[in-house]
């Protein structure tokens, strides 16, 4: 397991995707997609800008779409600085991975796999 848990801050961009996780698991995906939208919109720095992208790529059902997104996440999250990512950077390497499994770019999901699995966040089939 990861060493340290990312913090979340206190924010704008946090407060809309905690609401928006609340109505994507209560099954209202359109208004979850407003709200990881809003909190892209609210972004104030790479590291709020990168939670938001990390939730925006969750409502991308176009496939490359999707990618584009995580990769956003992860570029915001280098921009943001390994110490403020540490934690999350396994998360966004393995969404990384099932984006390239996804497209059938099956050396990069397995190197994005890999990549999460040495920072201790193993890959799980199936979802």
């Amino acid at each position: 397991m990861p060493d340290a848990l990312p913090q979340i801050p206190d924010s704008q961009t946090a407060r809309l995707c905690v609401e928006g996780t609340r109505a994507e698991f209560a099954g209202r995906h359109e208004l979850a997609s407003a709200l990881y939208w809003q909190a892209w919109d609210a972004a104030k720095d790479d590291y709020e800008a990168c939670i938001a992208a990390h939730y925006v790529a969750r409502v991308q059902a176009d496939p490359q779409e999707n990618l584009r997104w995580n990769q956003e996440a992860l570029s915001r999250a280098v921009a943001a600085g390994e110490e403020r990512v540490r934690g999350f950077l396994p998360s966004l390497y393995v969404n990384l991975g099932r984006s390239h499994e996804r497209l059938d770019h099956q050396a990069e999901a397995k190197r994005f796999y890999q990549l999460a699995a040495d920072l201790g966040l193993a890959h799980q089939d199936g979802g």
